[in-house]
C-alpha cells in the first residue's frame, strides 16, 4: 500500500513507538495511584512524555495536559473562554472540532477569509476582524484540507495587543512546523498525538497558557478530600486514569522528533507535495497548491466524484482521503463545497517514490493530458491563488 493519508493519522510509526506501547502495557500500572514499582514506573513514563512535550513546544511541564485527541482539547479550550452569544473570530478553514463546539456553546462566530496561500492577506483580515471585547480568536495553524499555513505568530501579536485570548488548532502543524505556547502567548494550543507527533490514536495534548475549566470531573490522585477539582495543572484537566500505553507511545514519537531536523523534514515533505502538484497539473487535474503550504495537497478530477475516485485509488493500493474532510467551512471558503476534494498528505516516513507511484496510477485510472476535453487545468501556483 502507498499510504498518503497522514493528515488523518500517521499510519507508519517509528519502531520505538510500537515498542513503547507494548512495554507500558506489560510494565506500567496507574500513575499517581500507588508507591509500588509498576505505579512509579507509570508516573515516570507520563512525566517523561510531559517534559518532552514542554521542551518541544516552549512551555512548562505542568502546562502540558494529556487528552484523548485534539478535539477534546479544543472543546475544553472553547468551553473555558466562550459563553452563549459571545463574539468569536475564526478562520474560514476551521475543522468541525471548532465549528460544532461553537454551535453547541451558542457563540456567534465571525468567519475571516482570505486567499488560501497568502499569509499577508490572512494577517490583514484578522487585523480587521479582531476588536477589543472579542471573547476569543480561534485559528488553525495549517488547514487539514489544503495544507495552507496561516501566519499564527502575526495573528498572536494582534491578539496580545488587543487583549483577546487565542486558541490555536495545531493538529496539522505540531511536529512539522515550530509550535510555541510561549512565543504565541496563546491561551490554549491543542494537538493530536497520532498525526505529526507519531504517537498512537487516542492521545493528544492541550497546552495551557491559562487556567482551563475541566471537561471531566473525578479522581486525580491528588487533593482527594476536596469536592472540587484541583485548582492546579495538570491535575485539573486529567480526571480518571490516563492512557498510559498511549502516552508512552507518544513519548517515543516526541523523542523521535527531538532527534530530527524538522526544517529538513518539512522541506522534504514540501518537495513531495510540489512534485505531486506538478504531476497532477500535467495530467489535467484542478490542483490547490501554493508557497505557504505544508505536507497536504487537495485536488479534483474533472467530471469525477472525489469519493468514488478515492475508492478506485484504494482498490489500486493508494490510500487517500476524499470528501469534506470534517471541514465543510474550509471547502466553502475555497469554493469546493459540496463535493469536496481528494487529499494526499505525507510525513517524514513517506518515501519519495510514493509520489511517482501515485502519479502513474492517477494517470492510468483517470486523467488526460491538458487540452484533451478541457481548455486549461486549474492550478493554484505560487503566484496565483
Amino acid at each position: 500500500m502507498i499510504y498518503l493519508d497522514n493528515a488523518a493519522t500517521t499510519f507508519q510509526k517509528p519502531e520505538a513507538v510500537y515498542r513503547a506501547v507494548l512495554q507500558a502495557m506489560r510494565q506500567c500500572a496507574s500513575p499517581g495511584r500507588g508507591g509500588y514499582a509498576e505505579a512509579v514506573r507509570a508516573e515516570e513514563t507520563v512525566y517523561r512524555t510531559r517534559a518532552l512535550a514542554s521542551e518541544l513546544f516552549s512551555c512548562q511541564p505542568e502546562q502540558v495536559c494529556f487528552t484523548s485527541c485534539a478535539t477534546e482539547g479544543l472543546n475544553a479550550a472553547i468551553r473555558t473562554l466562550v459563553r452563549p452569544g459571545d463574539r468569536v473570530v475564526i478562520s474560514g478553514l476551521e475543522h468541525n472540532a471548532v465549528t460544532r463546539t461553537l454551535h453547541a456553546v451558542g457563540a456567534a462566530p465571525e468567519v475571516v477569509t482570505a486567499p488560501l496561500f497568502s499569509p499577508d492577506d490572512w494577517a490583514a483580515a484578522f487585523d480587521r476582524a479582531i476588536t477589543p471585547g472579542t471573547a476569543a480568536v480561534i485559528c488553525t495553524h495549517v488547514s487539514n484540507v489544503f495544507g495552507a499555513v496561516l501566519p499564527i505568530y502575526r495573528i498572536s501579536r494582534i491578539c496580545a495587543e488587543r487583549g483577546v485570548p487565542l486558541i490555536v488548532d495545531a493538529s496539522q502543524s505540531a511536529g512539522i512546523l515550530p509550535v510555541s505556547l510561549k512565543r504565541w502567548r496563546a491561551a490554549f494550543v491543542a494537538m493530536p498525538g497520532h498525526k505529526g507527533l507519531y504517537g498512537p490514536q487516542g492521545t493528544g495534548l492541550l497546552l495551557c497558557g491559562r487556567q482551563p475549566d475541566p471537561l471531566l470531573f473525578g479522581g486525580t490522585g491528588s487533593s482527594s478530600a476536596d469536592a472540587q477539582m484541583p485548582d492546579f495543572l495538570p491535575d485539573r484537566m486529567e480526571a480518571g486514569t490516563r492512557n498510559v500505553p498511549g502516552i508512552a507511545g507518544l513519548g517515543a514519537g516526541l523523542q523521535y522528533l527531538r532527534e530530527r531536523n524538522l526544517s529538513l523534514d518539512l522541506q522534504r515533505e514540501q518537495q513531495m507535495i510540489s512534485r505531486m502538484a506538478d504531476g497532477l497539473v500535467s495530467l489535467g487535474a484542478d490542483v490547490y497548491a501554493g508557497e505557504a503550504q505544508a505536507g497536504v495537497l487537495s485536488f479534483r478530477i474533472p467530471d469525477t466524484d472525489p469519493v468514488e475516485a478515492a475508492g478506485q485509488l484504494a482498490d489500486s493500493g493508494i490510500a487517500v482521503r476524499a470528501g469534506l474532510h470534517c471541514a465543510p467551512l474550509a471547502h466553502r471558503t475555497a469554493g469546493t463545497f459540496p463535493d469536496g476534494t481528494i487529499r494526499v498528505s505525507v510525513s517524514s516516513l513517506t518515501v519519495p517514490q510514493a509520489a511517482e507511484v501515485f502519479l502513474r496510477r492517477m494517470g492510468g485510472l483517470f486523467l488526460k493530458k491538458p487540452g484533451a476535453g478541457r481548455e486549461k487545468p486549474c492550478y493554484f501556483s505560487k503566484n496565483h491563488v
